[in-house]
């Protein structure tokens, strides 16, 4: 079993412990994410989710205003910039302390979410893939969108700027890949002068269910990369598929599967719809890891 990893963070100015790991609500202020459980519109369905985080034990929240599921419909700037004020100026109405982090590809919208409302962590899902691209499972490595030599991505320069944690993910498809990535982003990044940098390995994204299980088998080795791990699992059909069910029957799919995240990687960080079930899987895994 894997100890925990004293890690901290700065967000907003205050040391983030990640010695404990940390859970992520996720608020999704879109009408087409993957689950629909998970879908909220008005601001009053936006305000109730953000209590609902906290109130369960949540430690961050994440807000997404456009989908990354596969086949989602492409979300313009503007738009995403739209539904983005709505949801972070509910968030902060009534969470107007917590820890917030922004689930956006485009430097253009974290900025105004740092900026305008605070917002603490920067979660990007294309790797700073100016293109945005990103893939659902089983998205062949070619169609990675990547254009190496086209100069410093604009997310990196952002986020060094603005000076709040990155998150770095990757849609490569196995461990060593997924590593070479990484190495390669986490040296610019620190060229730039980024300081907090989170992985997220990106299961789920460009990774067949095979792939996405021998990437959980050796999620240890993102440890020696010397900077803290987010898992994002929750209700993926990288479970659903396996147990022949579907994203709303796959919430104990995705508790087994944070599980082996806490004790075979380490990780700090859970992205989970399930904040509730997520603070016990924590709870279970201190008091163990601790004897």
């Amino acid at each position: 079993m894997k100890g925990l990893v004293p890690y901290t963070i700065n967000v907003n100015g205050k040391l983030v412990d990640l010695s404990e790991p940390q859970v992520m609500g996720i608020l999704n202020a879109t009408p087409d994410s993957f689950y629909a459980g998970s879908r909220r519109r008005t601001e009053a369905e936006i305000e109730a989710r953000a209590d609902q985080i906290m109130a369960e034990g949540g430690t961050i929240i994440d807000v997404g205003a456009y989908s990354t599921r596969p086949d989602a419909e492409r979300v313009e700037t503007a738009e995403e910039m739209e539904r983005m004020r709505t949801a972070l100026r509910a968030v902060r109405r009534v969470q107007p302390e917590a820890v917030v982090s922004v689930d956006t590809f485009r430097p253009e919208v974290a900025r105004m979410a740092v900026e305008e409302f605070g917002a603490g962590i920067i979660n990007d899902v294309s790797g700073g893939n100016p293109d945005g691209a990103f893939g659902g499972e089983e998205m062949q490595e070619s169609a990675y969108r990547e254009t190496p030599g086209a100069g410093v991505p604009p997310m990196f320069s952002e986020a060094a700027r603005l000076g709040v944690p990155y998150i770095l993910m990757s849609s490569r498809p196995n461990i060593i890949s997924v590593m070479q990535d990484f190495a390669a982003k986490v040296q610019l990044l620190r060229d730039l002068g980024q300081k907090d940098i989170i992985l997220d390995p990106g299961f789920g994204f460009g990774k067949t269910v095979a792939e996405n299980y021998a990437l959980l088998s050796r999620l240890d080795g993102l440890q020696t990369m010397g900077v803290p791990v987010l898992v994002g699992v929750s209700r993926k059909s990288m479970i659903s598929r396996l147990l022949d069910t579907d994203a709303s029957g796959a919430l104990n799919g995705t508790t087994v599967v944070n599980t082996l995240a806490l004790a075979l990687g380490g990780v700090s960080i859970l992205r989970v719809h399930d904040v509730k079930e997520c603070v016990e899987v924590v709870k279970i895994y201190k008091q163990t890891s601790s004897l």
